[in-house]
């Protein structure tokens, strides 16, 4: 749809969280491309302004916002400052989340707390601060980032990522239930994906995983973004509570 500019989100405001680089900043590309109004967030403020001025060198409409999705006070005030600037808002991406190694033997309880702060608590902070704009305006879409370590366990992942992940997917059907029928709030759970942390993988090792998935190859951020703009647009007007996997056929549920 977006490489079309069919422009089917034209005039919607957008917050993108993890919208610094990878799968997050080509959601918000994606999103841009479709006629929206994009709130680019992310904890490092020159990371997040970069993206920002990428899509505004291209003509879009982007705000940055630094913040910690895992405080509460700082996401409140992230969304206020959206809704100031723009007077509403539309669509809540929650993609932001943190994705460490650790083996199960080491992780320790700082480490545990801090992957399920960000990846969990924060999108649940995220949704918390959106949904009275939404209700207010009858209308919203939340769509939460999860993956396929929620549905089938990691194949090179933390225990407490896969773990916060399968959270998501909790979340997203208990919010869908709270919500509907004003706002609905999908999910989608990418496979193993082109990132900086699979460009340092060995060969060996990347083809251990292609050799796993069924269309033989890794995802693309772009693949994950067009689920995003698909569940965002008005084509997935009776969808609430699902999950679209994009994984290649790795998990088939």
């Amino acid at each position: 749809m977006a490489n079309q500019d069919t422009r089917v989100l034209e005039d919607k405001v957008a917050i993108v969280t993890g919208a610094a680089r990878g799968i997050g900043l080509e959601i918000s590309q994606m999103l841009a491309v479709a006629g929206a109004r994009l709130a680019l967030v992310d904890l490092r403020a020159e990371d997040v302004d970069a993206a920002a001025r990428r899509l505004c060198d291209q003509g879009y409409e982007a705000l940055p916002a630094a913040a910690d999705i895992s405080r509460g006070q700082q996401v409140r005030a992230m969304v206020q400052t959206v809704t100031e600037r723009w007077g509403r808002l539309d669509i809540l991406v929650n993609n932001a989340g943190i994705c460490p190694i650790t083996p199960v033997e080491e992780i320790s309880e700082e480490e545990w707390d801090r992957v399920l702060s960000v990846n969990l608590k924060g999108a649940f902070l995220c949704c918390q601060a959106v949904i009275p704009f939404m209700r207010a305006a009858g209308a919203g879409k939340i769509i939460n980032i999860s993956s396929n370590a929620g549905q089938m366990g990691g194949l090179a992942v933390g225990l407490h990522y896969s773990a916060s992940k399968a959270g998501i997917l909790g979340l997203t059907k208990g919010l869908a239930r709270i919500l509907a029928p004003a706002v609905q709030v999908n999910a989608v759970a990418p496979g193993t994906t082109e990132s900086e942390m699979t460009r340092k993988w060995s060969p060996e090792a990347v083809a251990n995983i292609i050799r796993q998935i069924p269309l033989a190859r890794l995802g693309r951020p772009s693949d994950t973004a067009a689920a995003v703009l698909f569940l965002a647009s008005d084509a997935a007007s009776f969808m609430t509570g699902q999950t679209l996997s994009v994984n290649g056929g790795l998990f088939m549920a």
